[in-house]
């Protein structure tokens, strides 16, 4: 998706928590992340998990964070997703960009 964010300034910004499980660490899914948020730019973070998912929190636009939400129940190639645990809310404004955070397990 080449839409961005900018290019919609009346756009309402939103927050999505999410929560990835599957084989997710190891395999690339942080950067796979990473990548996908600067492609919507969306402002956040995405970290491994210590029991094995990842997590990710991200503000933007409802559409952005939908496209977000669609592809990380894909993954990338090496990755198996099992289930994603998505929950939208209010954004807090908090975030300058949108970075890997080390919460758990190095995996990637």
């Amino acid at each position: 998706m080449n839409r961005s964010a900018r290019a919609q300034p009346d756009a309402e910004i939103e927050r999505l928590e999410a929560r990835v499980l599957g084989r997710v660490q190891g395999v690339g899914f942080r950067f796979f992340v990473l990548r996908l948020a600067d492609e919507l730019d969306l402002r956040g973070w995405v970290a491994n998990e210590p029991e094995g998912s990842v997590r990710v929190v991200a503000e933007g636009p409802r559409w952005a964070l939908e496209a977000l939400r669609e592809r990380l129940e894909i993954g990338p190639p090496a990755a198996r997703v099992e289930r994603v645990i998505a929950r939208f809310g209010p954004a807090t404004g908090e975030f300058a960009g949108f970075g890997v955070r080390w919460l758990g397990h190095g995996g990637d």
